[in-house]
């Protein structure tokens, strides 16, 4: 049967609506991103678009349709993507969820890009993007009362929340222009919440534990797709029980990324298109001026010792160290979906300090609050789940994280008694 050719979403013209009042305080963003993980969302496509048919499609192997999305070359695009977030993150004793962790200290205002890395990672959000090629990008996260919106365009980046009025601006030192370099692009958490990115990031890790098919067809935002299945094999210890890719028939961009816990449910991660359209955007997408009145805050120059990070941490300094001490055990066992991080915390048992605010020992008393102990050959520790990722924080100072079960955690931590 022949190919049916969708048409493409017209322009909905969203760049050019006016900015969101900045007299209501922008809703607050909150979210932890797991460092095992990239999370982002559960799709709500609008009931047209849902219940629009799968398209009688021509068959198509799964090596097939994977080399036709890694031959997509569409370096122009525009459209709205919906995500939503069912992690399952446990409650504290005190109220709020260790998603709560994540989010802005103090309630400072700020357009800090790094501040808004984990908002994708807890209910849902609606996503305007636009790209241009590797020069220019615009991403910006839309709510009730405001909008943040990011924009690299040639050797800029500008990130302006209108909720507070604030404004971030970053620039490429003069080497990386002469070069014809960029030294900023959008940071990577928010590039990434597209279907394309995700779809990329599993595909990279597919291997022989893991089973991949075509399973049927289906529409999204108006376009025919096909549907990649990818699955752990029958004996994995994994928490995911699948991921679904929609991608598109014509072009091989994927428009939808589904993952599934292993438990069952709704959807735990899922992003997707409901508005696309693959033609060039408005050069006036790219364009940005901080309105009147707005605070610009100007990221220090490299090399300098005020220079931090976008969130104002010291990464030339004693910041920069701790994490680099911390992550200086990490080590990671098992294969494919079965990989499990191991952290050694610095000083393991001996920085255990019971009577502390500090240490393996204070750890994984809080963790007790809302964690479940578990012994083994290892000793004793605390596991904290979610629908995804399990945690066990041993007593005597060793982390094991991964997307598996809490018998794989365990295994893992008597082996490496």
């Amino acid at each position: 049967m022949a190919r049916i050719r969708p048409t493409q979403v017209a322009d909905d013209g969203f760049w050019d609506d006016e900015r969101p009042s900045r007299g209501k305080k922008a809703a607050r963003y909150a979210a932890p991103v797991a460092v095992a993980g990239i999370a982002a969302a559960t799709i709500g496509l609008v009931p047209a678009l849902a219940s629009t048919g799968d398209p009688d499609l021509p068959k198509i192997s799964a090596q097939e349709l994977i080399s036709k999305m890694a031959a997509s070359d569409a370096q122009q695009m525009s459209g709205s993507v919906k995500i939503t977030t069912d992690l399952g993150i446990p409650s504290l004793p005190g109220g709020g969820s260790l998603a709560d962790l994540g989010g802005a200290q103090g309630g400072e205002a700020s357009a800090s890009p790094d501040s808004r890395l984990m908002e994708l990672v807890s209910g849902s959000h609606t996503l305007r993007v636009a790209t241009d090629g590797p020069g220019k990008q615009r991403v910006s996260i839309v709510e009730n009362a405001a909008e943040y919106s990011m924009i690299h365009n040639g050797d800029e980046i500008w990130a302006y929340d209108s909720g507070s009025n604030s404004a971030y601006h970053a620039t490429a030192p003069k080497e990386a222009k002469a070069k014809g370099g960029h030294r900023h692009e959008l940071p990577k958490d928010l590039r990434g919440a597209t279907p394309q990115e995700i779809a990329k990031t599993v595909l990279a890790s597919v291997d022989n534990t893991t089973d991949v098919t075509v399973d049927g067809t289906s529409r999204v935002a108006g376009r025919d797709a096909y549907d990649l299945l990818i699955k752990p094999k029958a004996d994995s210890h994994s928490t995911i029980g699948s991921v679904r890719i929609a991608v598109d028939a014509d072009n091989g961009v994927p428009l939808k990324f589904t993952l599934s816990p292993k438990s069952g449910g709704k959807a735990a991660i899922d992003v997707g298109y409901t508005k696309v359209d693959f033609g060039k955007p408005k050069a006036s997408t790219f364009d940005f001026t901080p309105p009147k009145g707005a605070k610009v805050t100007e990221e220090p120059k490299a090399g300098r010792p005020e220079a931090k990070d976008f969130g104002g941490k010291d990464f030339g300094g004693k910041d920069f160290k701790d994490a680099q001490g911390a992550l200086s055990g990490l080590k990671v066992v098992g294969k494919g979906w079965d990989s499990i991080a191991r952290l050694d915390t610095p000083g393991g048992a001996a920085s255990t300090n019971p009577g502390g605010d500090s240490g393996p020992g204070a750890a994984s008393g809080l963790l007790g609050g809302f964690g479940k102990e578990v012994k083994g050959d290892f000793g004793s520790g605390t596991v904290v789940s979610t629908r995804l990722v399990n945690a066990l924080l041993t007593n005597d100072g060793k982390v094991f994280v991964g997307a598996v079960d809490k018998d794989a955690l365990v295994k893992a931590a008597n082996a490496a008694k």
